[in-house]
């Protein structure tokens, strides 16, 4: 210890200050953090501490990615919203690009006078690039909408979206972990900005967004975001399997191809985020909205809906047949949907890729045994166009799978025959085969 003593930089600290405590800092004034947002380009700021039950289901990744988190500090950055709404995609993307880096410079900016301040601080990326390694399951550090709402700055409409109650959806959210905790914190708004208009029902070209509230994830992941993850992956696999260019060329046309490019060249780009384009929502945003509502819609959805472009679906899928019911003019490209890599992914990514149309008529309960290198027992009940998954297993089943999980999911990434499997009795069926059909055809992949 007598070297470390004698350290010009351990003398040059000591010198010039005490050591830091392992203490955590006392409260820092909320009032103060919320201005140093402000002040360092966010357009609201709220806070929330990492006790709260709105973050129960996300705490440990939190914690996991910053150990010392004791508040959180949520912040908006509004988005030029003609851009968004403009029916060249280029325009919209361009914004949203910006917006993006914009808001991670925010973060960073308030981390960085937070440590100048003595408070230790993360800023967690807002948008890409996030943890890949974990795909396709939970890939980000911070789910920023949730943690928005909680801090009193919007609440989710029926898009998905959180709307800011000035601001509307025009927004990106961002998060900042703090190592210590604030004089206060918000609570989320006592109403729900969202006005039920359901622009956002008819403007998006997949059927997303059900009339009734429903929302179809893997719909608006297949689409809209056809250029990230699982997209992309799919187009290499169509590279892969095309033995020519001519076979290349009957799948792929050639300004897709461009647009791959571009993505790769630019950033990805969304196909349409239509939801967020047409939302007349928030005090700043619903002006036109109010003075013609005819007017409003021939201006800004009717442009989206009548624009000719490729629609991503899953063959099979309740996108499809929305798709060619609501939107026959818009060709649609038949791609692969998600493939899940673990009997756990396969498990939890269940309500994200369930079809509720494809499973009209269909009233079952499923057991699930899976054996060899990832052992799980996990009960599926489909009823009445509902998903409900537990683990263990429940009640008596109408249809009993006992598979081993690395068989199984082979069948599922479509690298196994299930019939071959079923002949060698590495899948076991206790119950009608139909059933096993019906489950089928409510996650088509």
């Amino acid at each position: 210890m007598a070297a470390l003593d004698d350290h010009p930089t351990v003398r040059a600290v000591r010198a010039r200050t005490a050591l830091p405590t392992t203490e955590p800092p006392r409260p820092i004034d909320a009032a103060w953090l919320k201005a140093l947002a402000l002040e360092c380009g966010a357009d609201d700021a709220g806070l929330v501490a990492i006790d709260r039950p709105e973050l129960d289901d996300q705490r440990a990744d939190i914690r996991a990615a910053y150990p010392p988190v004791r508040a959180l500090l949520s912040f908006v950055c509004r988005m030029n919203r003609d851009a968004v709404k403009a029916p060249a995609r280029s325009v919209s993307n361009l914004e949203f690009h910006h917006t993006i880096d914009h808001t991670d410079e925010v973060a960073r900016a308030i981390v960085r006078r937070l440590d100048a301040a003595g408070v230790p601080a993360l800023n967690p990326p807002s948008g890409f690039p996030m943890e890949m390694q974990q795909f396709p399951g939970k890939i980000w550090v911070v789910s920023h909408k949730p943690v928005a709402v909680a801090a009193g700055l919007g609440r989710m409409g029926i898009h998905r979206n959180v709307i800011h109650p000035r601001f509307g959806n025009f927004v990106l959210f961002g998060t900042v972990l703090i190592g210590a905790d604030a004089s206060a914190q918000g609570a989320p708004i006592d109403y729900n900005p969202c006005l039920s208009c359901k622009l956002c029902v008819a403007a998006c070209p997949v059927g997303a967004i059900g009339a009734d509230g429903h929302f179809d994830p893997s719909a608006c992941l297949t689409h809209n975001y056809r250029e990230f993850m699982g997209g992309f992956t799919d187009w290499v696999e169509t590279v892969v399997e095309s033995d020519s260019k001519t076979a290349y060329r009957k799948r792929v046309a050639d300004a897709e191809t461009a647009s791959l490019w571009q993505s790769l060249a630019f950033g990805p780009n969304y196909k349409a985020a239509y939801c967020l384009a047409v939302c007349p929502a928030g005090e700043d945003v619903i002006a036109p909205f109010l003075q013609n509502r005819a007017g409003f819609v021939a201006e800004v959805v009717k442009p989206l809906q009548q624009k000719e472009e490729p629609l991503y679906v899953v063959p099979g899928s309740d996108a499809e047949q929305y798709a060619a019911r609501k939107f026959p003019h818009k060709p649609q490209r038949k791609v692969s949907g998600i493939r899940p890599t673990s009997i756990a992914g396969f498990l939890r990514g269940m309500p994200i890729v369930f079809q509720r149309e494809q499973s009209a008529g269909l009233n079952a309960v499923y057991h699930f045994t899976f054996t060899g290198h990832e052992p799980a027992e996990a009960t599926v009940t489909i009823r009445d166009k509902t998903l409900a998954v537990q683990t263990g297993l429940h009640g008596t089943p109408a249809c009993a799978i006992t598979a081993d999980s690395d068989r199984w999911l082979g069948f599922l990434r479509k690298e196994r025959s299930i019939v071959w499997a079923l002949v060698r009795r590495k899948v076991r069926v206790k119950g009608p085969l139909r059933l096993l059909t019906a489950f089928g055809k409510c996650f088509p992949s």
